[in-house]
């Protein structure tokens, strides 16, 4: 049979039909996976985040007193943990340095203990931290007695020069 011939021949019905099968699977599963990766997820979120973002944002800003944003931060933690779920990294660091600002150093000192003990991997920084917060405290005291002892000494001082 010449070239010609073979080439305007007709496609029989069985073989146009195969092919158009191999033509829709592509397409079909294309779309397939396109919808499966739109699916929502199945598996809950590892931290719940209530409340942490924006106090961490209006403490950059500034605009609201550490007071209020502690004040916000504990209610956020009760929510938290009446769902049962774990507050995000950080979130008890931060607390601590908020507790720390407004001069709470025994709540501070937990709050940093709660994320060394929840987060393992923060152990060393929480320690810089807590080995920070003593010698300021420290420096604090003895600048508070050195003053004290300052006074003294020119209360002492002052009377003898009358």
């Amino acid at each position: 049979m010449p070239r010609a011939i073979r080439r305007a021949r007709i496609i029989s019905p069985t073989r146009r039909d195969k092919t158009m099968k191999r033509g829709i699977w592509l397409p079909a599963t294309a779309a397939a996976l396109l919808l499966a990766g739109c699916a929502a997820p199945t598996t809950p979120p590892l931290y719940q985040w209530t409340g942490y973002q924006p106090q961490v944002y209006e403490y950059f800003k500034g605009q609201q007193a550490p007071q209020q944003q502690i004040d916000a931060l504990e209610k956020a933690l009760q929510e938290i943990r009446a769902k049962g779920h774990t507050p995000p990294p950080g979130f008890h660091a931060h607390l601590g340095m908020l507790y720390a600002s407004v001069g709470n150093e025994q709540q501070a000192e937990q709050e940093l203990q709660a994320e060394k003990q929840l987060f393992p991997e923060s152990a060393a920084y929480m320690d810089f931290l807590m080995k920070k917060k003593a010698g300021a405290s420290k420096a604090a005291n003895a600048a508070a007695a050195g003053q004290t002892v300052a006074g003294q000494k020119n209360a002492d001082s002052n009377p003898a020069k009358q």
